[in-house]
């Protein structure tokens, strides 16, 4: 499990809770919604950033509430882009809502930031496409595919880039916030989507994930088995 943060002030306190788990990875984050508010934090950012091997969630956020704030969001996705850039790069995980084709604008720009994998991507088929040719992936969860637009992106999205996340405690589904072991029903329907049975798309999933921390040169293995 990759667990995100929101502000780098909660990296600190989070580590203590996941070092000594083995399947557990926590990402350093920086998160649009709050960009506005914590700003001041970006120093904090650049200097644990040396000591993460993931970074999540950052991106930016284009919903009404949000849009307000947008100049200061990009100043603070730029700049973390830049830090992760000089870093070495990072594999990201990336916020887009309401915003993919800005959010794609500044990946573009930066390259060597590492390899982005887009949360719940929910653009147009244009940027989905843009999206691949960047060399994202896309992390699907649940509610997803509630709908038949979330079913159709995740039908036109590469197979091999896909993975698997809750977006827990914040997604809820019957009161209920969503939990790690939900994937199981998401695998399911992924596995419906793509004509493969169950056990055959867990097996994709599985791979995806190692494939994506070879891709990164990575020698994490998540303790899966290899």
């Amino acid at each position: 499990m990759l667990a995100v943060t929101t502000v780098p002030s909660a990296w600190r306190g989070s580590w203590r809770l996941v070092q000594n788990e083995r399947r557990i990875r926590l990402a350093l984050g920086f998160h649009p919604q709050l960009a506005q508010e914590r700003i001041g934090e970006l120093s904090m950012f650049d200097e644990i950033l040396p000591d993460a091997p993931y970074v999540g969630e950052i991106g930016l956020d284009g919903a009404p509430e949000f849009r307000k704030h947008f100049l200061q969001q990009m100043h603070v996705f730029e700049h973390l882009l830049k830090t992760i850039q000089r870093t070495g790069g990072r594999v990201m995980s990336i916020h887009s809502r309401r915003a993919s084709g800005e959010v794609l604008n500044v990946l573009a720009r930066y390259p060597g930031a590492g390899i982005p994998v887009l949360h719940w991507f929910s653009g147009g088929m244009r940027d989905l496409e843009r999206a691949v040719s960047l060399g994202c992936w896309f992390s699907v969860g649940p509610p997803m595919l509630l709908g038949n637009r979330g079913k159709t992106l995740v039908v036109r999205m590469p197979r091999n880039r896909v993975l698997t996340e809750t977006d827990g405690p914040f997604v809820q589904s019957k009161g209920q916030s969503l939990m790690p072991w939900h994937v199981s029903e998401l695998i399911s329907q992924l596995a419906i989507i793509w004509g493969v049975s169950n056990q055959e798309a867990g097996q994709m999933l599985t791979g995806n994930l190692r494939s994506l921390l070879r891709a990164f040169g990575s020698k994490d293995t998540f303790d899966l088995g290899t």
